[in-house]
């Protein structure tokens, strides 16, 4: 018996069931979920239909694309679209093997050939060659607004920028915010309000209940679908590590890249993922993992693009970034995978719960455009500091950050003290320093420090710079508010 090629009567079943709207049934059911943030200002972009560009949404698996673009298509249908004119494709379906995106668009009804059309293909990364089609596409097709998906940001920009110059749109998704996870949860208002007199500030009035909720949120807070399913919650295991990394490790990742050493790159990540927050350098992980130098830097690279890790860079005492990188530190780009990997943490575990913390608020940074401007310092004599704002302008330092999940930062001798003074002494052009705690609010001052240090609980830190770096999307970067003189 000879093999059969996939019908199109089967393609038809699956294309009327990713487009029920067509049949006049209801809209999406992700119209009545919460909508993030990123919802109003992705819309402003791929809903304009004055502009002939593609619009390219990017984020890592489990962030809410799906789910953004379907309240979308809801939207458009409401404001006056025809439901045929709205095609959904998931470009990894099975059945839809071997077609082209010319193919695809082909499958619209016909009754809304000709006019204005809004096609969205899902998961694009798995169609070889793309970025080519899709400029064709947008070429030849003026009146339809064409939406693409990607999990490998990196894989899917650099071709955005070489092949689609001038046709396509970037544009991030990252996951969930401290603020956006208190949102989901209902207890923003309930637990943070903003301050009368400052509306970059926040207050919190209880500071042990938002430690409580900052604890979840750093097991598995990251992911939209975690927030609002108490199944998911109770096995992250199953949801975060078989869902998302194994997906990543197993499938995106060697099928992007060409990579065959699969069990390297795993057990790189699981290290990697262990030690986050620490500093690391090139020749100590090839000790450990037994890989070579250069197969490291290149698979951090991969895991970098799949929004698995974020490698930060190091300056010196000088805020010289380093010419010859040796170390670096790696953070998890959403802090709940952590848990999945390796069990959840409580609050008991403080050093854990520190380095997930600085994971947590450099993913909160990650939002913003601006975020590879963000160092770390290190020098001699043990002295660091977490965070190191470089302007764009001179490369000057202009605030820096301390992370800590401790109250004993308000010692005056503790190395963190010590080391965050010698870089205001040091560099005029700092104009606030940062120092979070676990509950203790305050100010140190003094000769000593030349500007004064803002000690601010951890958690309300974390909550300030999601919450006003996604509420300015689109304007320059500039300290987070912690006081008067640090606005996002």
């Amino acid at each position: 018996m000879a093999l059969r090629s996939i019908s199109k009567d089967d393609i038809g079943r699956r294309i009327r069931s990713d487009n029920p709207w067509w049949d006049g049934a209801d809209l999406p059911v992700e119209e009545k979920l919460p909508r993030r943030v990123y919802f109003a200002p992705f819309k402003r972009l791929a809903l304009n239909f004055q502009v002939n560009r593609a619009a390219v949404l990017l984020g890592p698996r489990r962030v809410g694309k799906t789910v953004l673009i379907k309240q979308l298509i809801a939207e458009a249908i409401q404001e006056g679209l025809a439901p045929t004119s709205v095609l959904y494709v998931s470009v990894d379906a099975p059945v839809y093997s071997g077609k082209s995106l010319e193919d695809l668009c082909s499958l619209v009804p016909e009754q809304a050939k000709g006019s204005r059309r809004l096609i969205v293909f899902d998961e694009i990364q798995y169609l070889q060659g793309w970025e080519v089609h899709l400029k064709d596409l947008v070429d030849n097709h003026p009146s339809t607004k064409f939406i693409a998906t990607g999990s490998a940001a990196a894989a899917l920009r650099l071709k955005s920028q070489e092949s689609g110059a001038g046709r396509f749109s970037d544009f991030m998704l990252p996951p969930l915010t401290f603020h956006e996870f208190l949102q989901f949860t209902g207890d923003d208002s309930r637990l943070v309000r903003p301050s009368p007199s400052k509306s970059t500030e926040y207050i919190c009035d209880d500071i042990a209940a938002l430690n409580a909720a900052f604890v979840n949120y750093l097991n598995y807070g990251g992911y939209p679908e975690a927030v609002l399913s108490e199944a998911v919650r109770g096995n992250p295991d199953q949801f975060i590590r078989n869902d998302i990394v194994d997906k990543v490790l197993l499938k995106d990742l060697p099928s992007l890249y060409g990579i065959h050493d699969i069990q390297g790159l795993n057990q790189l990540f699981s290290f990697l993922a262990y030690n986050a927050g620490n500093e690391a350098s090139l020749e100590g992980i090839a000790q450990e993992s037994g890989l070579a130098k250069p197969t490291i830097k290149k698979y951090i690279e991969y895991l970098e693009s799949a929004f698995l890790i974020l490698k930060v860079s190091t300056v010196d005492e000088n805020c010289r970034n380093v010419k010859r990188e040796r170390n670096f530190k790696v953070y998890l780009n959403n802090p709940s995978m952590r848990a999945a990997l390796f069990g959840p943490v409580d609050q008991g575990d403080s050093e854990t719960i520190g380095h997930l913390a600085e994971s947590a608020i450099f993913s909160q940074w990650q939002h913003h455009k601006d975020f590879r401007r963000l160092r770390y310092a290190r020098w001699r004599n043990e002295g660091e500091v977490d965070i190191v704002y470089l302007r764009q302008e001179d490369e000057k330092p202009l605030w820096v950050v301390e992370i800590k999940w401790s109250d004993r930062v308000v010692d005056h001798e503790m190395p963190v003290t010590r080391s965050m003074r010698h870089l205001l002494q040091k560099h005029s052009t700092i104009v606030q320093g940062v120092l979070t705690s676990k509950t203790i609010e305050r100010e140190l001052s003094g000769e000593a420090y030349r500007i004064p240090i803002n000690i601010i609980p951890c958690a309300r830190y974390c909550y300030t710079v999601g919450r006003n770096v996604t509420a300015r999307l689109d304007r320059a970067v500039a300290p987070v508010a912690a006081s008067s003189t640090q606005k996002v």
